[in-house]
């Protein structure tokens, strides 16, 4: 595979999404508030981007930071997040994830893989999206989206997200780093599906190992 594939795989998702790339963290991560970042993200898993986008609107109409979080009644976190799905679950972990940012980094979001990793609730992919889009450093995140396509694509040939993250790192130039979670999202919503890939719709059928197999796994 050459870089020359994946840099024209990438520049064709750029132009055919640039008018739909306005995701609620895409929003999010313009503001560079490492902190809605990071809890955006903890509400957005198994959630729809229009439904993360109303809660987190919610959210933080009531809170500011961790320190608001922890003041706010568990029941009454539960209630605002709770079309996201696994309400109970996320609230606990958001008012976790809140209360170690509070008492061990005196408020503030950390900024390495390392400290992150360490809080329980926070992974890979959440950790890196608040790497790369709240301190700038150079991260891909790396979802089922990102996963699935880059191994359809031939890119890569892994069997966990982590696995992927890796490769990818080796092979797609850093400029495309912050791109590609946003691209594959979109293009796994829209056309390259877990289930019932729309393979003839898609712009870079052209590019992918695995057209003309008929079962995706």
């Amino acid at each position: 595979m050459r870089n020359s594939n994946i840099n024209k795989v990438l520049e064709i998702l750029k132009k055919n999404y640039r008018r739909v790339r306005k995701t609620t963290l895409n929003r999010m991560m313009r503001k560079e508030d490492p902190y809605k970042i990071l809890i955006s993200c903890i509400i957005s898993l198994r959630t729809r981007d229009e439904t993360t986008e109303k809660i987190a609107k919610k959210l933080f109409s009531y809170v500011k930071g961790p320190e608001d979080v922890l003041k706010m009644p568990l029941k009454k976190l539960e209630k605002i997040i709770y079309s996201s799905g696994y309400y109970k679950n996320k609230a606990k972990t958001i008012k976790h994830i809140s209360r170690i940012i509070v008492e061990k980094y005196g408020g503030k979001v950390p900024s390495t893989e390392k400290e992150l990793l360490k809080i329980k609730g926070i992974g890979r992919k959440t950790a890196n999206v608040v790497l790369g889009f709240a301190f700038g450093k150079k991260v891909i995140p790396v979802d089922t989206n990102v996963h699935r396509i880059a191994n359809r694509l031939g890119w890569v040939k892994t069997k966990t997200p982590e696995e992927t993250e890796k490769k990818l790192e080796k092979i797609v130039p850093k400029k495309y780093w912050r791109d590609i979670n946003g691209l594959f999202i979109l293009h796994g919503k829209k056309v390259c599906k877990p289930v019932s890939p729309l393979c003839s719709e898609c712009l870079i059928a052209k590019f992918c190992s695995k057209i003309g197999v008929s079962r995706f796994r």
